[in-house]
């Protein structure tokens, strides 16, 4: 009777160790991919911030002063109007900014989020072909700081932001890239 029972676990354990099947992207993904990063005409709308994990965030989210499903370490955007556009050579920029100013912004100024406009520095595209993704990387200034974001696009149109500032803690965004609607 032991026999049985170890060869019938034995049996399901070797069934069950297969692999997943490889994820990859649909054909017609990765080219409306490479359509949009060539075109250089997309949006990108967040539905999640990720701020950097400080004492101030953590002291913040303790208060209670967070959306109901947001937490220290990741913020629910739903609601909240944000994009980043890139449209031929410029970039357009208006995020909500969770965390820490090392320098304060400008006198007498009630935006405390991220908004820049105009032509980027350095704006670089490279394509990882194993997964089929792009990333972008762009410096823009404004009148006070430097920002630079990294973006990384995906076939499935899932899209992460990642900006770093000379001013502020570094944040993280995810949300979904679509082409820009003519005008």
């Amino acid at each position: 009777m032991k026999y049985i029972y170890a060869t019938i676990l034995m049996i399901a354990l070797i069934s069950g160790c297969g692999s997943l099947p490889d994820k990859k992207a649909s054909e017609a993904s990765v080219l409306a991919l490479d359509e949009l990063v060539a075109g250089r005409s997309f949006e990108i709308v967040s539905t999640w911030a990720f701020p950097l994990m400080t004492r101030g965030i953590t002291s913040v989210a303790n208060s209670g002063l967070l959306m109901p499903g947001s937490n220290a370490n990741r913020i629910d955007l739903i609601g909240n109007s944000n994009y980043l556009r890139v449209k031929g050579d410029s970039v357009f920029v208006s995020l909500p900014y969770f965390g820490e100013r090392q320098i304060g912004g400008r006198y007498g100024d009630s935006d405390v989020g991220i908004k820049v406009e105009g032509i980027p520095q350095e704006y670089q595209i490279e394509k990882d072909e194993k997964k089929d993704s792009y990333r972008i990387e762009f410096r823009i200034k404004d009148e006070i700081e430097s920002l630079q974001f990294f973006l990384t696009l995906f076939p499935s149109g899932k899209a992460d932001i990642n900006v770093n500032s000379t001013h502020r803690s570094s944040i993280r965004y995810s949300g979904t890239a679509k082409p820009l609607a003519e005008e």
